[in-house]
């Protein structure tokens, strides 16, 4: 059965050193190849910072079906073989096919929290800040009252405190209870 949300394949490689350029041109004959296969929605390549041989590729699918197709095909897996000589660690996948990241754990043998729990940080970040919000900017821009310039504000100071504040802080402050 397909899945209609974007489906995300994260690829870690960490190189042997020196072997950088080799790979980049690895890199200029595997993303044309990826990108022929059907339901290819796009490639990001985060290269490594100073001091750091991991490269990180980020494909995106349409579906789970699609996304498997490409991982299993013969073409790609010739194309790993090709590129393992001069990787320092075999290649790691990580499949994800939800949008939200909060709740993702920072290494594959750590459990995602149940679901039930991930509703009631995010409702226990989200109902106050959609309350207190609209108070204070209400306050603030008492000419803006009932505007849709207001509702970009509140909704954009919401986001902004939800992202950078809060559910950082809630998932660090409840993380012994989101990992039971």
């Amino acid at each position: 059965m397909a899945d209609n949300n974007t489906v995300t394949l994260v690829i870690t490689h960490a190189l042997k050193a020196g072997q950088a350029a080799r790979y980049e041109e690895w890199l200029a004959k595997i993303m044309p190849a990826a990108a022929r296969y059907p339901g290819h929605r796009g490639v990001h390549v985060i290269r490594p910072t100073a001091g750091n041989d991991v490269y990180n590729i980020v494909i995106r699918f349409d579906t789970l079906e699609n996304l498997t197709a490409w991982t299993k095909s013969a073409e790609r897996e010739a194309l790993v073989e090709e590129i393992k000589p001069i990787l320092s660690q075999d290649d790691h996948l990580e499949v994800r096919t939800e949008n939200a990241f909060w709740f993702t754990p920072e290494t594959p043998t750590i459990k995602r929290p149940a679901q039930w729990k991930q509703f009631l940080i995010t409702l226990a970040v989200i109902f106050p800040s959609t309350n207190v919000v609209p108070r204070i900017t209400a306050l603030v821009f008492p000419s803006l009252h009932g505007s849709l310039l207001l509702h970009l504000i509140n909704d954009a100071l919401v986001v902004a405190l939800v992202v950078w504040l809060w559910m950082p802080i809630m998932t660090r402050l409840f993380a012994g209870w989101l990992k039971k």
